[in-house]
């Protein structure tokens, strides 16, 4: 945790003097930054103090004549992230074959140290992406499998993760062996217990989601993965939606791959992402765009795309820095404490429906929830040409219902507008 003279020190080195202050200062990000580095309270003491996250929401430049509850797809950067990325797309385009390729691009391992400092692993296991699918993708497509090898995970997982695998099997002739498992999701053990009982001899390759992504189910990672190592399979985490959600670090993953994006719940520039490979594997994983031999063995060799910005990924070291000051585990309290304004509000109608366990550590900012009797897509067109409210609709083979996920910059007003739409409707319906 930052104390105020270090954070605000931290501030002063990633912001020059001068022309920084005149574009922030409006935007009322200085005094998100003074609050955060001025505070102490404890998470649940935290998560309920409205004068601090009303500091927080300053920091956003957000539309506020709409309350955008997807959150979980992509969310918005503080000002302060907005303004170095700025900053540095401007020093970029003086001369980009030097001042972008020479000056910035080498700054990338500040970042890439920052992130493996945040995720507790060596830096040379920390790859800067452009998503979390680009990092899953680089995990799905780099093992050698061989026709008639099975891939392993659940229906509930991303679908452009689960159309890798299928490419594969369309391509390669491996098989994709997926299981069902209960909505919500509340015994991690019956959870580990799924996982094992569907791998067969043929099991090559095993993936699962810290986080679901279309309920906020968390899942047992770090047990999936000990069984799944000890029958020799490898395991790919996909973290999309967990890192810089809430309070973990690789050492209760235990993981060997995570890949995850940053432009969601960090608050990085749109468009970047981090892949996290134990060093002993990265040798024998395939890159998807190779590089030199001399690479084998190099984290880098999965950022080999070509010309790339170096902007985006460099103003995720101010992210960082914001995540930081606020500290994830009052930020996750918040989320949680969002969840529970909410949903315990609309819990006690009959015709609802949670998806998502409200449990204390099942889940945090993300929640699916149903009104019965409600089409999800209807739902959501209503709440955002009635309402100006963005959800996302959820149709799965088990449930459907609206994905909502505020973030820290949401007002507790926003949510109370969004319970009584919800409100209206379970009385009303959606003609109303």
């Amino acid at each position: 945790m930052y104390s105020r003279r270090s954070f605000l020190g931290t501030l002063g080195k990633a912001v020059p003097a001068g022309a920084a202050l005149i574009t922030l200062e409006p935007l009322g990000i200085n005094r998100a930054l003074e609050a955060i580095a001025g505070y102490h309270a404890p998470p649940p003491e935290a998560a309920a103090d409205e004068s601090f996250w009303n500091q927080i929401q300053q920091a956003f430049t957000v539309d506020r004549s709409i309350i955008n509850l997807n959150n979980g797809g992509v969310s918005p950067s503080p000002a302060f992230v907005q303004a170095a990325m700025k900053r540095h797309l401007d020093f970029s385009n003086n001369a980009p074959s030097y001042t972008m390729w020479r000056i910035l691009e080498p700054q990338r391992e500040g970042v890439r140290l920052r992130l493996a400092r945040m995720f507790g692993c060596d830096k040379n296991e920390i790859a800067l992406t452009r998503n979390a699918s680009e990092g899953l993708q680089i995990c799905q497509m780099g093992f050698d499998l061989e026709r008639g090898d099975e891939v392993l995970t659940t229906d509930q997982d991303y679908p452009r993760m689960i159309n890798t695998f299928r490419q594969r099997e369309r391509r390669e002739g491996i098989k994709l062996v997926q299981f069902s498992m209960p909505i919500p999701a509340e015994n991690p053990a019956e959870i580990v217990s799924l996982f094992e009982k569907h791998i067969t001899s043929k099991t090559r390759l095993i993936l699962v989601s810290h986080m679901i992504n279309i309920t906020g189910q968390i899942l047992p990672v770090r047990e999936i993965v000990q069984m799944a190592r000890k029958r020799g399979i490898p395991a790919i985490v996909d973290g999309a939606h967990s890192f810089a959600h809430f309070d973990f670090d690789h050492g209760d993953l235990d993981c060997d791959y995570f890949a995850t994006s940053l432009h969601k719940w960090l608050f990085a520039p749109h468009g970047t992402g981090m892949l996290y490979v134990r060093k002993p594997m990265i040798k024998d994983l395939w890159a998807m765009t190779p590089g030199d031999i001399s690479m084998d063995d190099d984290i880098r060799k999965f950022e080999e795309i070509g010309t790339h910005p170096a902007a985006n990924y460099l103003a995720i070291a101010e992210a960082i820095t914001f995540t930081e000051g606020i500290g994830l585990a009052r930020k996750a309290a918040r989320l949680a404490y969002l969840r529970d304004y909410w949903a315990q509000r609309l819990v006690p109608y009959d015709r609802i429906r949670m998806h998502t366990s409200l449990q204390p550590g099942q889940s945090y900012g993300i929640s699916t929830v149903e009104i019965d009797g409600i089409d999800c897509d209807q739902l959501t067109i209503h709440l955002w040409r009635n309402h100006k409210i963005i959800v996302t609709p959820i149709k799965h083979k088990q449930f459907s219902g609206i994905r909502v996920s505020p973030s820290v910059y949401t007002t507790l007003e926003e949510i109370d507008r969004f319970t009584e739409a919800m409100e209206s409707v379970i009385k009303h319906g959606t003609k109303s």
